[in-house]
């Protein structure tokens, strides 16, 4: 969707000016666009009819450069996926959380410091975000949107940090990772054998 609506925005456009659009956004880091895949996936996009190769030039020994503008299929899948994506809600998938998953194979000490080392590594980010919000970089050269991107990025990381603040104190505490009323289970299959029956799977 985001080289659909780069080229639809910016047309006629040559691939290059979409790659450095994109890593100008650091789309890279929040929409699953990789710039070495942008080439490839504009020739992609045009071999399905989406966009079409309205010309190619050669300066000198420059690799050649192909200028791209959006098809009336390729202006229908946009405003498909567009649509789709502001009216449904998308969980991104976070590596963190099926790590997580696995707390108790961790000491407590370390997983009390991981989570505090990822509460700093967020406030590094919100600090370079704010510090973008009040630059002249986002006033004078971005959309107004992108800078209400930026604060909807804060909000997620500031809550993500008192999350990890308070899990880290509730680890350094002591308390206990199992269920009310398990005060200990050796392995799965004593956790299993202890854990009363899930409701969904009684008759």
């Amino acid at each position: 969707m985001m080289i659909l609506g780069l080229v639809r925005w910016m047309q006629p456009v040559h691939g290059y000016d979409v790659r450095r659009e994109l890593l100008s956004w650091s789309a890279d880091k929040w929409a699953n666009v990789q710039p070495g895949s942008i080439y490839h996936a504009l020739r992609k996009l045009t071999e399905e009819g989406l966009l079409r190769a309205v010309a190619t030039e050669q300066v000198g020994g420059r690799p050649a450069r192909t200028t791209y503008e959006i098809t009336e299929k390729g202006q229908d899948e946009f405003e498909s996926l567009l649509r789709g994506l502001w009216w449904q809600l998308n969980e991104p998938a976070d590596p963190f959380t099926a790590a997580f998953s696995f707390l108790p194979a961790l000491p407590r000490e370390e997983a009390a410091a991981a989570l505090r080392n990822r509460a700093n590594l967020l406030r590094a980010g919100t600090a370079w975000m704010r510090t973008s919000l009040e630059s002249d970089w986002l006033r004078d050269t971005k959309p107004v949107h992108v800078g209400w991107m930026f604060e909807l990025w804060t909000a997620r990381a500031e809550a993500e940090i008192a999350w990890c603040e308070r899990i880290a104190e509730r680890i350094d505490s002591g308390v206990s990772y199992l269920p009310a009323g398990l005060e200990q289970a050796e392995g799965w299959s004593g956790w299993e054998q202890r854990l009363p029956e899930h409701p969904s799977s009684s008759e």
